[in-house]
């Protein structure tokens, strides 16, 4: 099922493109421009294509909220609140810090953070709506300090949104407005307004290759976090690792969708050969066995490595979305890691640890970008403002510089106001 193959064979794993199709491109460039014009009724006769119901009214009440949380059962109701506090606590920590610099006489400048003022969060509907992405994006919104936080998931043929998500919702912020709406419509009708839908400044989330595109057509108008692309896994094991253990976890990518890719790097052959057994035992057991043997037949991998050392390098080259270090001594092999979204040490903390409850965020970057890019973190809902005051002195003090520098870059008018309050205008 999975072929087991030598460290060179590697390629590049996880810098997949997934091709635009253009007649995606196409339908969402209409989808947009619809929704655009005619605001709350293109936004209804979508949903009613895509999704089923008629709806009226695309916002749930607030009342919805509270019910569904109340609807879920205690036990799981901890789990939401335990999993909330984690992730809070993570995120507290990532708040920067605003500057004053004041070290020269008559100036002051410095640097302010201040939140975006109104965001979307996209949260995909298949074969749920998502708790865990509610709680991944909306709570560090509410610690940036984002006033109004909306919400947009598909709704079921029946109009409703799992309780699940909508309990997440309720316990994620004070107050968060859900819309039940999907796809390329919902980017839309989020990036322009509509009747009842307001603009945001920002929007985030996954979704599927609509979704992607239409992140990808209205960023410049809105800000986006990134443009997600398929899920990936890479594990790095030794020898004494547990097949079953490494197996399932490559399972736990595979089960996303037909282009996640799972990948293991060991320098045993043993192992390597007891986690192919393995997958192949326990994907019979999966109720998206279909969908996990179409993403291990594609893009599912084992390599061997002389040692550590090379699998790591390995991990730097392929930058994985999830990387998991099954090693037995994990800190001593993270500070060769430089390219990964998240890292996972040791032999129990499976992926799935950070999909839902330990605290660091699980929107990550994908297809290679962790070369230059990180976590969703707080700082994707804050802006920076910069100031800077200077006295009539300290200008006078540096003024000749800048009407010199001006003056060669061909801006005369820049050196003027200067001048202008100099006393040296030419």
């Amino acid at each position: 099922m999975i072929p087991i193959l030598p460290l060179r064979d590697a390629g590049d794993l996880f810098r997949r493109e997934v091709g635009v199709d253009p007649e995606v491109e196409a339908r969402v460039e209409a989808i947009l421009g619809e929704v655009r014009r005619r605001g709350d009724a293109a936004l209804r006769e979508y949903t009613r294509t895509f999704d089923g119901p008629d709806l009226e009214q695309a916002e749930l009440p607030q009342e919805a909220l509270e019910r569904a949380y109340d609807s879920l059962g205690e036990s799981f109701q901890e789990t939401l609140l335990a999993a909330s506090a984690n992730i809070e606590r993570f995120h507290e920590r990532q708040l920067p810090r605003d500057y004053v610099v004041t070290d020269t006489p008559g100036v002051v400048m410095g640097l302010r953070h201040l939140p975006i003022e109104r965001v979307g969060i996209c949260v995909p509907g298949s074969p749920t709506a998502f708790p865990s992405t509610i709680l991944m994006n909306v709570i560090p919104a509410v610690i940036a300090g984002v006033k109004e936080i909306l919400i947009a998931t598909p709704p079921e043929p029946d109009g409703s949104v799992s309780a699940a998500a909508l309990g997440a919702a309720y316990i994620a912020a004070e107050r968060v407005r859900v819309f039940r709406m999907g796809g390329a419509q919902s980017v839309a009708a989020m990036a322009y307004g509509t009747e009842t839908v307001p603009a945001v400044d920002k929007i985030v989330g996954p979704g599927g290759v609509y979704v992607a595109a239409a992140k990808r057509k209205v960023s410049g108008l809105v800000g986006i976090d990134m443009i997600a692309g398929p899920s990936e896994i890479l594990v790095i094991a030794d020898a004494l690792s547990n097949p079953g253990y490494v197996a399932a976890d490559l399972l736990s990518q595979a089960e996303h969708d037909t282009h996640a890719a799972a990948v293991l790097v060991t320098d045993s052959v043993p192992l390597a050969e007891a986690v192919q057994r393995e997958l192949e035992r326990q994907i019979l057991l999966l109720p998206r066995r279909e969908i996990a043997e179409a993403s291990l037949r594609s893009n599912g991998k084992i390599l061997l490595a002389e040692n550590l050392t090379e699998a790591a390098e390995t991990a730097n080259r392929l930058a994985p979305e999830h990387l998991e270090l099954c090693v037995a001594d994990p800190f001593a092999l993270l500070p060769r890691i430089r390219n990964a979204g998240s890292v996972f040490l040791g032999r129990s903390a499976p992926e799935a640890l950070g999909d839902y409850f330990a605290g660091p965020n699980h929107t990550l970057p994908t297809s290679g970008t962790a070369r230059f890019s990180g976590p969703l973190s707080v700082d994707d809902f804050l802006k920076k403002s910069s100031f800077l005051y200077y006295t009539s002195d300290a200008l006078a003090d540096v003024s000749e510089g800048i009407m010199d520098f001006a003056e060669r870059e061909g801006l005369h008018a820049h050196a003027r106001s200067v001048g202008i309050r100099t006393g040296k205008e030419k």
